[in-house]
């Protein structure tokens, strides 16, 4: 079908996985409410928690003394909501040094050990009937130097204060359990740009989603250039983690601004090997 291009930009792609289950929904599930959090030192282990002097990764899941440990009572760490940024609160500080300039001259930096870690946890469930599903753990962004577990597991880090990451934490959740994110944010560093404040400054996301599923943030969609009218193409990703090799169905509808549906294409069969990516390429 064809379509004005102006009318594409205008636009929103929906895509869609159908297999013999039905359809594979993806979703995702804030965990911005209800956070503990707490100061930790860049320059005094006992008061980061033993983080500099743990032997945190002798072994997996050996957190044990340090707030890392899914049993650490957090009850007396300040309840915070995200997205937040620990610098906004505090003082303004005069300073020549352009890491302090950077975070607003507030005192977040090298010369500020006290106030440039801070400790975040959270505490969430998963119903047992999602067992079988796959998960991520997804942060919009966090200033800066970010390292995570979950339940005692390490998870990753992120050294970027400006670049999103996620992570599979799919063998690390619990369904009979409450489930612990723990996140260590390492604001002693700048990166040099506007003001960068400190925390986790945007959204975090638990990412529920099926073996075989649509790659978030992959799909490409190009158009035909050459005349005023032309065909979409749209280029979905799909991956297969489960044991075994599926089929399924990609379908793709466009919808304008006020979400009525334009245009749709014809249901495009794909099929994907175990841990393989195969690509549904269908034009609208």
């Amino acid at each position: 079908m064809n379509r004005s291009l102006s009318t594409i930009a205008r636009s929103l792609v929906l895509l869609a996985i159908f297999s013999s289950a039905g359809v594979r929904a993806q979703t995702r599930i804030l965990l911005d409410d209800d956070w503990k959090f707490t100061f930790g030192h860049a320059a005094n282990a006992s008061k980061d928690f033993n983080y500099s002097i743990a032997t945190l990764f002798t072994k997996a899941g050996e957190t044990d003394g340090t707030a890392i440990a899914p049993r650490f009572n957090d009850s007396t760490w300040e309840t915070v909501q995200i997205p937040h940024d620990w610098a906004v609160r505090l003082p303004f500080v005069k300073s020549p040094n352009s890491d302090v300039m950077s975070h607003g001259y507030k005192p977040v930096g090298g010369l500020f050990p006290e106030t440039s870690i801070g400790w975040y946890r959270k505490k969430f469930s998963i119903a047992r009937s999602d067992s079988g599903k796959r998960f991520q753990i997804e942060f919009d962004g966090v200033y800066r130097n970010s390292m995570i577990w979950l339940n005692g597991q390490f998870v990753g880090n992120n050294l970027s204060g400006y670049i999103g990451k996620k992570f599979d934490v799919t063998d690390i959740v619990n369904f009979d359990n409450p489930n612990v994110l723990v996140v260590r944010v390492d604001a002693t560093q700048y990166e040099g740009w506007f003001y960068e404040g400190a925390g986790i400054y945007r959204h975090v996301w638990l990412n529920r989603y099926e073996n075989l599923h649509i790659k978030r943030g992959q799909v490409f969609v190009h158009t035909d250039g050459g005349s005023a009218s032309g065909i979409v193409t749209i280029e979905t990703p799909i991956e297969n983690q489960s044991s075994a090799s599926a089929r399924g169905a990609v379908r793709t509808l466009i919808a304008d601004h006020q979400g009525r549906i334009v245009a749709r294409s014809r249901d495009e069969a794909v099929a994907a090997a175990v841990n393989k990516t195969s690509v549904a390429l269908q034009h609208v």
